[in-house]
């Protein structure tokens, strides 16, 4: 089991899920603009959003996995996800998000990774932490550069979801090159 702390930027609360945010959920679960690019389907109704956090809050329990709930510091509002997992043996750490269309280009998503990040390599003592997005997803290809990720490749055929193969973009950060950032990260 994995402890998951509640991490702070400026303008957002990281703290584990709870089911009185369901309604929050649903708001951005369910539009499929949201959807596009990630594994699961949009959410058709309140249950669907209770459904996924009952699966988070079900692995975070079990497995080496941190799944944080984004918050508004302003209302404490529910806006997005950003999850951690960790592979201790190879001392890796993966980072997959999701964000609310109306947060969309204003950086959140950014200052929410840099802090993950952050706890990745500071806390967790991770070499490497890793993300990938489909192809066309360029809006989590842009969070990620601007975090200092650098670019690897692409998995082919790496990701089936919707019915399909999906190609992924897979970036990455290692401990030594965010020393050399981890003092510009909030510029």
């Amino acid at each position: 089991m994995f402890y998951q702390p509640v991490l702070e930027t400026s303008r957002l609360i990281l703290k584990k899920i709870s089911l009185e945010d369901a309604e929050d959920m649903f708001e951005y679960a369910s539009d499929p603009e949201v959807t596009k690019y990630v594994s699961w389907e949009y959410h058709k109704n309140i249950e669907d959003s209770l459904n996924l956090i009952k699966r988070i809050l079900s692995i975070s329990d079990k497995e080496e996995v941190a799944i944080w709930g984004l918050y508004l510091k302003e209302n404490e509002k529910l806006i997005g996800t950003c999850e951690l997992n960790i592979d201790r043996k190879n001392m890796i750490g993966e980072i997959a998000f999701a964000l609310g269309k109306k947060y969309w280009n204003k950086g959140i998503m950014t200052e929410a990774v840099r802090e993950v990040i952050e706890f990745g390599f500071e806390k967790l003592n991770l070499n490497r932490i890793q993300a990938r997005c489909m192809v066309e997803n360029i809006a989590s290809e842009r969070v990620m550069q601007k975090v200092g990720m650098k670019f690897e490749g692409i998995l082919r055929e790496a990701l089936f979801a919707k019915g399909r193969f999906w190609d992924m973009k897979m970036y990455s950060i290692l401990k030594r090159e965010y020393g050399e950032i981890g003092e510009g990260k909030d510029s």
